[in-house]
């Protein structure tokens, strides 16, 4: 939707992200609302490469990146249907409720407590410990997973994507279905506010407000088990190890997450196990065996020393949730499964939990690495009954913890501008901005601060170039509340595009987001406006060795949370065309991805385009044409023009539309595409296609890219 022509650090922005010749540098490219960028390449006429002119050849790439991808799915699908065969025609006679809960879940709990029952009789209480070695056997362990994945190896084959890959885009999903869900508990509990006022004079009516409180359930506990029962989760099976694409030092935002990956199998328990169902996997060990334990200071006897810990088993406690203990504990379930952890020197996945106000449930889970139990012993614990202790070792060669005494490292977060390190700029925005945005470099020497454009927090309109007329508005008062009489929410498919949830979060990606505008009724508190709020994180722009300038962030930003709009001067791409240093340029090419051309971010089609920007019809040739308009920040510009690409971004691109309907200039802003921590750079993917850039002789140009991500394609284009 959006072109952003940002490919070098010009003088305003430091050093080339590598030595380019002057002469050959690239001409403007595009890069899709959604976080695509597609190269529009500036050939010469001479060039003879081919039967065919630059144009023609520059869409038929395009097109053929489109078409290879839909091969490539096609071809997936159909190996997994190759692979499903013989498992779906031996189960044909079964209900669909029994081939579910074959293939979309683990075992469940009631169905392992009576496993770990029939097992628990013969076992002894004396105490083995473990050997000392590295455990390296066990680590191994996963490498079993080949078996059980095909035993032709197929699955090997259809997976494209990386492991690390594979549990972002589940997140995603996740947060996804997560708002969804948050969007209708807000319907709810808005419908039980007005029925509550509606019936205060009837004592009678009070009983249909204790059905919907009923209803009342997490948004993340309804998302995973929307996720379990569509087969979407990751990993359905447990393993023993860490879980690929999971590394030591990964934050969970709840316990649904953990489920989602397939990390941790129960968002309540604390230690996660195998059941009686895994001997035939691992005819080699005896089972229960413990795969992950939690430790969330549930416990009143658990003691963490980080590198030791001190871990008190399952069971007796009073659920109520004030942490003591109202009976016995038995050694069965999940303290069977610790039990013989020691016996069979297998590692055990240790997670932290701590408190976080960011997180929506209160509290943050890290992954820490793999320990050993190596000791178990029965006392009577705080509370006068008999807990079963456990003390679980840190493996050695693993990396540095981080957590300290359950205290959440995220880094160097400075408190006051007096704190802030290798400080060159208080104030980048010079005040405009309602927090400031400083400036720090600890590469230069000496230190410089970035300097060659004058800061704006809005757009600005080149001469010549005329804005739509307001567009009507809604008759909404003071609220939009009521989607089905909102003429805003009809445009964006008949619900509102946000929920209320953090001052206001994109629940996904669509073609065009619909806000409400300076002729609708409602104020300027309204959910519908929620990317026209300014900047609400403590935003920092720093100097890096290689990328020039970047952006993070101080606070935790949740997926879905507007993060800037990108602002310039809004102006005619062909009045620049002249231009050839200008690295800042966005053009606004809305229609081209809502044609499907490019783009990583799935979009969501109920929005409705208004009749003259219809993309229905758009043939390749128009889908192509420059754009008419374009934002430039080379000169002026907001904290946007700092943010540098990655291969896997964290942000991604939008469309929005409010004061006017014109998707030919449209607003462009960056949403959270995922839950970003503290100081972690922000990033959104520039989009080019390899080989796509040429410069003014024809040969094609190439710049690394040292974005760092595991998916790095190593070159920018």
């Amino acid at each position: 939707m959006v072109v952003k022509s940002r490919v070098l650090h010009s003088a305003a922005n430091g050093e080339l992200h590598s030595p380019v010749n002057p002469e050959e540098k690239p001409k403007r490219h595009k890069v899709a609302t959604d976080g695509r960028k597609n190269a529009k390449a500036a050939k010469p006429e001479g060039d003879a490469e081919g039967p065919s002119p630059s144009p023609q050849r520059r869409t038929s790439a395009r097109i053929q990146l489109k078409q290879l991808a839909e091969k490539k799915e096609l071809l997936a699908r159909q190996r997994v249907e190759v692979l499903d065969e013989p498992e779906s025609a031996s189960k044909r006679k079964k209900t669909n409720g029994q081939v579910k809960s074959k293939r979309n879940t683990t075992p469940s709990v009631a169905e392992e407590v009576v496993e770990d029952k029939a097992v628990a009789v013969p076992v002894s209480n004396d105490v083995t410990k473990s050997k000392d070695g590295d455990a390296s056997e066990p680590l191994e362990l996963c490498a079993s997973e080949k078996s059980r994945t095909g035993d032709e190896g197929g699955s090997a084959n259809i997976v494209e994507k990386s492991d690390h890959a594979k549990v972002k885009e589940t997140l995603r999903l996740f947060n996804k279905y997560y708002l969804h869900f948050v969007q209708e508990e807000e319907k709810r509990c808005k419908k039980a506010e007005v029925a509550q006022k509606a019936s205060k004079r009837s004592k009678s009516e009070e009983a249909p407000a204790e059905d919907t409180k009923q209803k009342s359930k997490r948004p993340d506990l309804k998302a995973v088990s929307k996720m379990l029962e569509a087969n979407e989760i990751l990993n359905h099976e447990k393993r023993i190890g860490n879980v690929p694409g999971i590394n030591i030092g990964h934050r969970f935002y709840s316990r649904a997450e953990m489920v989602a990956v397939g990390f941790h199998s129960h968002w309540l328990n604390g230690i996660d196990y195998m059941g009686l169902s895994y001997s035939k996997m691992y005819s080699n060990y005896s089972f229960p065996l413990a795969v992950a334990i939690v430790l969330s200071g549930m416990y009143e006897d658990d003691l963490d020393n980080a590198e030791d810990v001190i871990y008190t088993g399952q069971g007796g406690q009073n659920l109520t949730g004030n942490k003591r203990q109202i009976r016995d504990q038995v050694m069965e379930r999940g303290n069977l499964a610790l039990k013989n952890c020691i016996e069979q020197a297998v590692p055990v996945r240790v997670v932290r939990g701590h408190e976080c106000a960011s997180s929506y449930c209160g509290k943050l889970y890290t992954y820490d690495g793999l320990y050993k139990v190596i000791q178990y012993w029965a006392e009577k614990g705080i509370s006068g009954f008999t807990v079963f202790k456990f003390r679980l070792r840190r493996i050695e060669g693993q990396s540095l913890l981080t957590t300290n005494q359950v205290q959440f490292v995220y880094g160097r977060v400075p408190k006051s501008v007096a704190e802030i390190r290798g400080l060159v700029c208080e104030d980048i925005t010079g005040g405009q901005e309602d927090i400031p945005i400083p400036a720090t470099n600890l590469v230069d020497d000496p230190p410089v601060a970035p300097i060659g454009f004058t800061y704006c927090k809005s757009i600005k309109v080149a001469h010549g170039v005329k804005l739509p007329s307001n567009a009507n508005g809604c008759d909404c008062i003071g609220l939009c509340i009521d989607s089905r009489t909102c003429s805003c929410a009809k445009l964006n498919g008949l619900d509102f595009p946000y929920v209320h949830r953090d001052g206001g979060r994109l629940i996904e990606a669509k073609d065009v987001v619909y806000e409400c505008g300076p002729n609708c009724g409602c104020g300027p508190g309204c959910v519908n406006r929620t990317s026209q709020r300014g900047i609400k994180y403590r935003l920092e722009v720093f100097r890096t060795p290689k990328k020039g300038w970047a952006v993070r962030s101080w606070d935790f930003i949740p997926s879905g949370a507007p993060v800037c709009e990108y602002t310039g001067i809004l102006t005619r791409t062909e009045d620049l065309d002249h231009v050839s240093e200008n690295n800042y340029i966005f053009e606004i090419d809305c229609l081209q991805t809502i044609s499907g051309i490019g783009g990583r971010e799935r979009r969501s089609r109920d929005a409705s385009l208004p009749a003259n920007n219809s993309s229905d019809g758009i043939d390749d040739q128009r889908s192509e044409s420059v754009p008419e308009f374009c934002i430039d920040a080379c000169s002026t510009g907001n904290i946007a023009r700092f943010i540098n690409h990655s291969c896997e971004p964290n942000l991604f691109v939008q469309c929005v539309l409010s004061s006017h309907h014109d998707i030919k200039l449209a607003r462009v802003v960056l949403f959270a595409a995922e839950n970003i921590p503290p100081l972690q750079e922000l990033t959104y993917d520039y989009g080019y296609a390899l080989d796509s850039v040429y410069g003014p002789d024809g040969k094609i140009i190439q710049m690394p890219c040292f974005c760092g991500a595991t998916e790095c394609r190593k070159r920018l284009f």
